[in-house]
C-alpha cells in the first residue's frame, strides 16, 4: 500500500542554528513555503521544520527537539563529509562503521545536530 515516504517533521529549538547544520554542513536546501513554514530539501527528501512551542496542527503526540534519528545517503567519500561537518563544528561521534541500509549494506558516520537528533550519513 505504501510507495514511499513523502516528508517527515523535525521539531527544533532554533531555525537558524538548524539551518547552519543542515544547509551549511550537509548541503540541504532550506525552502520557505505557505504561511512562512520552513522545510529542508535534497533530491526527493523533504523535512518540515516546526519550531518548538509553535508546531502546526495536527502534530505528534509529544513533539520534542532531539528525538529524531535520521539516515541520509551520500555518493561523496565519508572523509569529505566528516571534514566538512567538523569544519562547521560538528565532529563525527561514531564511525565509519558498517550498517544495514534499506537497500543493502552501507558504511556510516554519525553526528548530533544542534537539537541532539542523531544524524547518520551512509554510503553504499
Amino acid at each position: 500500500m505504501i510507495r514511499s515516504l513523502d516528508h517527515l517533521v523535525l521539531t527544533v529549538r532554533d531555525l537558524e542554528t538548524t539551518r547552519r547544520f543542515y544547509v551549511d554542513g550537509l548541503g540541504l536546501e532550506l525552502r520557505t513555503f505557505e504561511g512562512g513554514r520552513h522545510a529542508l530539501h535534497a533530491g526527493e527528501i523533504k523535512i518540515n521544520l516546526h519550531l518548538a512551542g509553535h508546531e502546526f496542527e495536527p502534530k505528534a503526540g509529544r513533539p520534542t527537539p532531539g528525538s529524531g534519528d535520521l539516515c541520509f545517503l551520500t555518493d561523496r567519500p565519508l572523509a569529505e563529509v566528516a571534514a566538512r561537518m567538523s569544519g562547521c563544528g560538528h565532529p563525527v561521534i561514531e564511525g565509519p562503521v558498517p550498517r544495514s541500509g534499506a537497500r543493502g549494506p552501507i558504511t556510516s558516520i554519525y553526528f548530533r545536530d544542534p537539537d541532539g537528533n542523531l544524524v547518520e550519513v551512509g554510503r553504499p
